[in-house]
């Protein structure tokens, strides 16, 4: 099927606090703000990611001229209602941008992410020393600024084919949440120094797919999930008893077609998806039904991923 209608969803431009401009020569000098960065080197480095980012989505929407189809462009802090009536979305950003996406996305519009600003190794190395250099990791993006027209028009033609991805899907006290995570879930109190109290008392329970296993998950001590499997793996985060650490079922799989059922026993608690941008408050003797029957996301992966799941 030809994709004709693309919709460029993007990450804001002011995502770090401008520099302060230099006064005209005629006003008096003002007074010198507070210092809070006694290295340039940090400034010079937010600077050129800000550049980076603003210098990919231009370079997307100029491939995007050229080509026979009709597109529309969209800040990502503007998209509130679902995304219809397209054929692909291409997500300009990073990891967090096309998680964003999609939220506002069935299982039939595909999605190709854009790292906009990826790490270079070499900047990494030379200033290891002094701060952490890393950019965006970009671990489902499949283009960046380099062969982003070469993926789009794989896409288009059709070569390129994108993958099926799970999603989480959590019912509250039998109703279905509008919200499906791509990466994980997190079941905590909004205050995250707060014990989080359901079967026992932790500081919160995290479940992943086999796409968030190599983000917060892996870092907790979880392993990495083939891309392709429509498993979840969960993990409760930091028992507060020692004798709860040893408990078998602490961290463990979802199969398909099985659920996790959780009831909720603090005055209040949230559920996190996708990192902090959506959330869902919960009440003491709310029941959580979590499982992996959620709509698919389709995405354009990259290689690398591509090989994983093969």
């Amino acid at each position: 099927m030809a994709l004709r209608r693309v919709l460029l969803f993007v990450k804001p431009f002011d995502v770090y606090p401008p520099r302060p401009l230099a006064a005209a020569a005629s006003s008096p000098p003002p007074p010198p703000p507070p210092l809070r960065v006694s290295n340039p080197k940090v400034l010079n480095y937010l600077d050129d990611r800000c550049r980076v980012h603003k210098e990919t989505i231009n370079l997307c929407k100029s491939v995007l001229q050229r080509k026979s189809i009709d597109w529309i462009s969209v800040q990502r802090n503007d998209m509130s209602n679902p995304i219809h009536d397209v054929d692909l979305v291409i997500s300009v950003g990073g990891d967090g941008t096309l998680l964003r996406a999609s939220h506002f996305l069935n299982s039939s519009i595909p999605v190709l992410g854009v790292n906009s600003d990826p790490t270079c190794p070499d900047e990494v190395d030379e200033l290891t020393d002094e701060f952490d250099a890393r950019r965006s990791t970009g671990h489902l993006c499949a283009a960046t600024a380099a062969n982003f027209e070469q993926i789009l028009d794989a896409t288009l033609d059709g070569s390129r084919q994108p993958s099926e991805l799970s999603r989480i899907s959590v019912k509250l006290n039998g109703l279905q949440l509008p919200t499906y995570a791509l990466n994980d879930i997190l079941v905590s109190h909004p205050c995250p120094a707060s014990v989080s109290r359901f079967s026992f008392r932790s500081s919160g329970l995290r479940v992943a797919t086999p796409a968030g296993s190599t983000a917060a998950m892996l870092s907790a001590g979880g392993f990495v999930m083939p891309i392709s499997s429509h498993e979840l793996q969960y993990m409760i985060r930091e028992p507060i008893s020692p004798r709860d650490a040893d408990k078998p079922l602490l961290h463990g799989l979802v199969k398909q077609g099985q659920h996790i059922l959780v009831v909720w026993y603090n005055e209040e608690g949230a559920v996190y998806f996708d990192g902090s941008h959506v959330m869902h408050s919960i009440q003491h003797g709310d029941t959580l039904e979590i499982s992996s029957d959620a709509p698919i996301l389709k995405v354009i992966l990259p290689e690398n991923l591509l090989k994983q799941g093969s």
